[in-house]
């Protein structure tokens, strides 16, 4: 968030006591949200504002899908992942040895030794994003990708795929879906920090009539963002930032503001 912005809504710039980020608790004890809660002394909190569910394989056949039709997967998450192995085993399909696998980090691969022995199979890892692992994609031309996905996807594969004339098929595997959250309905949070637009869905998937009053949002990500403003809410802390690249780092900016630090 800019001085600018910041100083555009002085009303709004009141002591955060505390936050509720909407993803799962991390499960590294290190992790940055622990620090900003010790640091500055306030409760942060963790509550899945969306579930991920397979889709049946039901479901699936009716996509008309033919997995053996191809040389290679893009697997872009774990979910990706589990559900890819989880239609091929009720599909009752193995998938052969020279089946290439294009992941989008080091941490998908690795997650692939879950279900197959990774040091025997042909295996291309992105660092971080979906364009170097596209570079990666694009000295594999002949080959026929299918790429497990879920109902709500970034549009950059399909679309890169497409401007290169590179066969790709989309299997829909899982769906997100929004998470119950009825149990919050008399909960009050200073911030509550979203990371998709499918999260400010469920906000209102489950609470209809939600008014936001002085509670602060904050968004990552550009779609995430304009989800909240198109919502009709009001964006108090936007990241990335230049100055602070993560979600804490663009809360712990608001909160020294905030409470005077």
């Amino acid at each position: 968030m800019s001085e600018t912005t910041l100083v555009a809504n002085p009303d709004r710039l009141t002591k955060v006591s505390s936050i509720l980020v909407s993803q799962a608790r991390p499960a590294d004890e290190k992790s940055p949200y622990f620090e900003l809660a010790r640091k500055y002394n306030i409760k942060v909190d963790f509550r899945p504002f969306i579930e991920v569910q397979g889709v049946s394989f039901k479901d699936f056949r009716k996509q008309k899908i033919n997995i053996l039709d191809h040389t290679a997967i893009i697997f872009t998450s774990r979910n990706a992942v589990d559900h890819f192995f989880r239609i091929c085993k009720e599909a009752r399909i193995e998938v052969p040895a020279d089946m290439k696998y294009f992941c989008i980090t080091e941490q998908t691969a690795n997650y692939l030794q879950k279900y197959i022995v990774i040091r025997k199979r042909k295996i291309f890892t992105g660092t971080k994003t979906a364009a170097e692992l596209l570079e990666l994609i694009k000295k594999h031309k002949t080959e026929k990708f299918l790429f497990p996905c879920s109902d709500k996807r970034r549009n950059d594969i399909p679309e890169f795929m497409g401007t290169n004339d590179l066969h790709l098929t989309e299997a829909v595997m899982y769906e997100t879906v929004s998470a119950d959250l009825t149990d919050l309905e008399d909960v009050y949070y200073d911030i509550i920090a979203f990371f998709s637009p499918s999260g400010i869905t469920s906000l209102y998937h489950n609470f209809p009539d939600f008014e936001q009053n002085k509670t602060r949002i904050a968004a990552f990500g550009p779609t995430t963002a304009k989800a909240v403003t198109g919502a009709g809410l009001i964006l108090d802390i936007e990241a990335p930032l230049p100055n602070a690249p993560s979600m804490t780092g663009a809360l712990e900016l608001y909160i020294k503001k905030a409470n005077g630090l």
